[in-house]
């Protein structure tokens, strides 16, 4: 039987030494700049979609906002933020690498490395810091059973967290065996132990926590949800990986998603940049809330838009016909 490989061994290195490719001063896009010129078949899809959004809110349906890495290392984070404090989204997703970039922009103001580079010397992703506070955070936010995007939000709003006594966790661990949040006090537990987390208050300064969607997104009280992969992202690069904690998180999330798709009835779905998280989880939680509908005698989600911006551009199907046939290369 093979051995699983021990990650505790790995050696991780300070962020500070890693060649970020990319400033926060010189990506952010200021959103009172005039856009830059599109087509006019564009544009007037773009006057469609802000129809559709300025609908859905009067009628106060959901409107989800589903966005891949890119869009955060294309400096887009002030534009999301305008669209969440002028109450236009209602609800956020991405993926676990948009969930790295925000963090890593907020804490340093740089972020992304070069793959070619580093995976031939073993440092891809192998950085202490991102691993280390990305995994407290959702530690910590085990405890107040908070999903991954609330945890992580609040960990970059209030700069850091507090973490309890091993002594107190022992103690509750003994006294409730059985209690829903027993799995994430073990976790966090095991974590103490193991990487020498002190109990209190461990600091950790955001300097540029104003250009972090997370953190803006926890201090107007609007759901941010993550949808990662085991084995996808640069946190599961460090001694601290733990895929308990991260799919503890991330099954909270998911469940969060879903009631954003409860109300989706006359809403509007955005999927920007996220060719693979944002179709799968929609699909996903759509096809669970019409499962809970049907059973309680309700219609389906219906009536609601979705908007898809990407680099893909269909493959040239007519998606009035359904899905592509498996011949299509596109399929």
């Amino acid at each position: 039987m093979a051995q699983p490989l021990d990650l505790k061994r790995l050696k991780v290195f300070p962020l500070r030494e890693r060649k970020s490719m990319s400033r926060i001063e010189d990506i952010l896009i200021n959103p009172d700049t005039s856009p830059p010129p599109c087509s006019e078949a564009i544009r007037r899809l773009l006057d469609q979609c802000a129809r559709q959004i300025l609908a859905a809110r009067q009628r106060r349906a959901s409107v989800l906002f589903l966005y891949g890495a890119h869009l955060v290392k294309n400096g887009a984070a002030a534009l999301v933020e305008r669209l969440m404090s002028r109450g236009w989204i209602t609800h956020l997703a991405t993926n676990g690498a948009g969930s790295i970039h925000d963090w890593e922009f907020a804490f340093q103001g740089g972020s992304t490395e070069s793959v070619e580079d580093n995976v031939k010397t073993g440092t891809f992703g192998s950085w202490d810091e991102t691993g280390r506070n990305i995994h407290l955070a959702l530690l910590a936010g085990g405890l107040r059973s908070e999903g991954y995007g609330a945890a992580l939000g609040r960990f970059i709003q209030e700069d850091g967290a507090t973490l309890p006594a091993p002594e107190e966790l022992q103690d509750v661990l003994r006294k409730e065996p059985a209690h829903p949040l027993s799995p994430a006090r073990a976790e966090l537990l095991c974590a103490m132990r193991e990487h020498g987390l002190k109990p209190g208050r461990h600091d950790v300064r955001h300097p540029w926590k104003h250009t972090s969607i997370f953190a803006q997104a926890f201090r107007q009280g609007i759901p941010l949800t993550v949808h990662p992969g085991i084995g996808y992202d640069i946190i599961s690069n460090h001694p601290m990986f733990n895929g308990a904690a991260i799919g503890r998180a991330a099954d909270i999330d998911f469940r969060v998603f879903g009631q954003g798709v409860e109300g989706l009835d006359g809403g509007v779905v955005l999927s920007i940049g996220s060719a693979i998280m944002a179709p799968q989880v929609f699909e996903k939680s759509l096809s669970c809330v019409n499962n809970l509908r049907l059973q309680a005698g309700r219609n389906i989600v219906r009536e609601h838009q979705i908007y898809v911006v990407d680099l893909q551009d269909g493959g040239n199907w007519d998606w009035t016909k359904g899905e592509r046939p498996k011949v299509n290369p596109a399929y």
